[in-house]
């Protein structure tokens, strides 16, 4: 293992920690997507089932079971402890108002999972039950954090710790893409493709939350997003029919559209 997955494994660990200390300190999940904390809760279990006949470490081995039963436990939280604070009319997508015994989630099942699911039976590793589940996971896990980007972009801020959460996760993915580019260089051989890409595309939708993540670090003033601004749409615009005009990770969608459509 190399320095910069150690890393990045540390900070994925850290934004757990985070967010289940902010829920159970402030007793609220208020501007937590419930419907992103599900869709990880998903990505683990369907990439973890080597638990049951699959040992490659301690690390490793602790390292799944705590990133499944963190992930149960804050989804537990929201749908119980803590659900008179989950924030629903600000975690809708395409009118889905809700999800898990809040309302029909047709956005998150339509735009999210059922796309990744087709993906994975198309472009996997191996046509058995475990490689499809894995490459689903791998692909639901690069879109799993829209909808919290999505809250954040209605709310136009955040608190500090749900913030640095979001980061956590950001930068884990994108140390993960410099620990790809290092063993792909020093290790014979080493190919994955649709890793790559798929971590690639979950980076690309942090771009903006960085940004003014970086801006308001730097001049120490309060996490704000702007107004949404007349953006032209393209065709890459519109990743699974949800980023909108103005969005978390549009910005940065579109600029790339705009490269290589000439447009935006």
């Amino acid at each position: 293992m190399n320095i910069f997955r150690l890393a990045a494994d540390m900070l994925h660990l850290l934004s757990f920690i985070v967010l289940l200390y902010r829920i159970r300190t402030q007793r609220s999940c208020r501007g937590v997507s419930l419907k992103t904390q599900v869709l990880f809760l998903v990505v683990f279990c369907c990439r973890y089932l080597d638990l049951f006949f699959s040992f490659i470490s301690l690390y490793n081995t602790l390292m799944k079971i705590f990133f499944i039963g963190a992930t149960a436990t804050t989804v537990y939280w929201m749908l119980t402890k803590y659900k008179s604070s989950y924030d629903l009319e600000n975690d809708k997508m395409h009118g889905d108002g809700s999800f898990l015994g809040y309302g029909a989630p047709h956005g998150v099942l339509g735009f999210v999972i059922l796309p990744c699911f087709l993906l994975a039976l198309v472009f996997n590793e191996g046509f058995e039950a475990f490689e499809v589940l894995w490459a689903f996971s791998i692909y639901l896990e690069a879109v799993a954090i829209v909808p919290q980007l999505f809250m954040l972009q209605r709310t136009k801020e955040g608190e500090a710790f749900t913030l640095l959460y979001i980061f956590c996760v950001g930068s884990y993915r994108g140390l993960y893409l410099v620990n790809w580019i290092y063993r792909y260089f020093t290790e014979p051989h080493y190919w994955q493709l649709l890793v790559w890409l798929s971590g690639f595309v979950q980076t690309l939708l942090y771009a903006d939350f960085f940004y003014y993540y970086y801006v308001a670090l730097k001049e120490g003033s309060k996490f704000q997003l702007p107004g949404k601004k007349p953006r032209q749409e393209t065709a890459l615009l519109g990743w699974f029919g949800l980023l909108k005009p103005g969005s978390v990770g549009a910005g940065v969608t579109a600029h790339v559209a705009g490269c290589m459509w000439g447009v935006g």
